[in-house]
């Protein structure tokens, strides 16, 4: 950051969970971090209450039957406030053009679902660091977007606003599991890795058979034991999907083999992953569970400012214990791989399927078991010819395309 100017940030997804902590971490910071940028689902009071306390102008909300409620014309007067610097807009493509707002050096995209991997490309294309909680822009585009991140990384060097040493920071993940394993990485040499260790929880679920999960509710699955995360990212990491989606995310963020990332069950939450390097050493990244922590280190690197919370008491975590994880009963994460392993559209495939079982599931519309039959049977019907069989992502309308038809198989397979 240069002098003492603040970093200017767009959030969007501000009202969900790492939207909120995000400006919770402005909060600590604000002589460092100035929101110039908010976007939500539907959450108008709440994007208004915050565009207030911020002083934002630039604003965005996805459900555009907002546009004529009451609640409309008080975000319109917030704009309007702004001067000719004011805008407001309604609809998904207005919160995507958000991530091009002027004078914005940051893009916190906490958008849910794979609407994210437009906002994503945008950000980029604009030459902004993308400071990246949804997991799905990598996992559906992983391959358009890490061309577009090094272009961004060229870029920085070129204009001396990279770091002197490690990476140049274009793209940033918020994400404990991320965030750990590039904070590992740093100052090593990629050629002395040998492994990626992701660990897990484990879930609410860890150590149930398959005919216990028979019967799961939704509120069951949704007490996570040690995060506190939105419901579609809690049921996830219940079905160990969160952590497929994530082993994909690896393999993109840090240019691994799918060989060469394990996933291990470390139910304290206390290691947030691992680095293991060709001489047998292994770095592991420790910390507090709250995920404040892996957004300001994306919002302030490469520096590292006050702690958001507090730390982490080793004499109080009592033990460190981990295990393999059961994807024989746990099938989304055996499915992830196989999807990622793949490639091409079939984890935009896979993931479409999971959104649309996960989001039945929550309704009370289908089982937890029968999340991972759907995504089984809308990855196999692609494999198959669906949708003109897996073929290389060239484009963001392509992978849109097999994610509208992989939302239309799923939903004759909820059960």
């Amino acid at each position: 950051m240069a002098g003492n100017a603040r970093r200017k940030i767009v959030v969007l997804g501000s009202t969900g969970s790492i939207g909120r902590q995000t400006l919770d971490v402005v909060r600590q910071h604000p002589e460092k971090l100035q929101v110039v940028g908010l976007a939500a689902h539907s959450n108008a009071k709440l994007l208004l209450a915050q565009a207030a306390e911020f002083d934002v102008h630039c604003l965005a909300l996805a459900d555009e039957s907002l546009a004529s409620a009451p609640v409309g014309d008080l975000l319109r007067a917030q704009a309007r406030s702004g001067g000719e610097d004011g805008s407001l807009g309604f609809g998904p493509a207005a919160v995507v053009g958000l991530a091009q707002t002027p004078g914005a050096d940051v893009v916190v995209n906490a958008l849910v679902g794979a609407a994210g991997l437009r906002a994503s490309v945008e950000a980029l294309e604009g030459g902004r660091v993308l400071a990246l909680a949804n997991k799905e822009s990598l996992v559906v585009g992983g391959d358009l977007i890490m061309p577009l991140s090094r272009r961004v990384d060229e870029a920085r060097r070129v204009a001396g606003k990279a770091p002197k040493a490690g990476p140049a920071g274009a793209l940033m993940p918020i994400d404990s599991e991320h965030g750990a394993i590039y904070q590992c990485l740093i100052g090593e040499e990629a050629r002395e890795v040998s492994r990626l260790w992701v660990t897990a929880s484990g879930g609410p679920f860890r150590g149930r058979s398959r005919e216990q999960l028979s019967c799961v509710t939704a509120a069951e699955a949704l007490a996570h034991p040690t995060w506190s995360m939105g419901p579609k990212i809690t049921i996830d990491s219940s079905t160990l999907m969160n952590k497929g989606l994530e082993v994909i995310e690896a393999h993109h963020l840090f240019a691994m083999p799918y060989d060469r990332i394990s996933v291990v069950v470390q139910p304290q939450s206390a290691i947030h992953s691992m680095v293991e390097f060709v001489d047998g050493s292994v770095k592991a990244h420790l910390g507090t569970t709250d995920m404040r922590i892996p957004i300001q280190y994306a919002l302030s690197y490469p520096e590292r400012w006050d702690a958001p919370v507090e730390p982490l008491d080793f004499t109080k975590i009592g033990s460190l214990d981990f295990a393999a994880p059961d994807t024989d009963t746990f099938r989304c994460l055996a499915l992830a791989r196989c999807a990622g392993e793949t490639g091409g559209t079939l984890p935009a495939v896979m993931n479409a399927a999971n959104e649309v079982a996960v989001a039945a599931f929550l309704a009370g519309e289908g089982t937890y078991l029968g999340i991972a039959e759907c995504v089984e049977a809308v990855m196999d019907a692609h494999a198959a010819g669906g949708a003109g069989g897996v073929q290389p992502a060239e484009s963001v309308e392509q992978l849109e395309a097999a994610d509208a038809w992989a939302r239309e198989e799923a939903a004759r397979h909820i059960r």
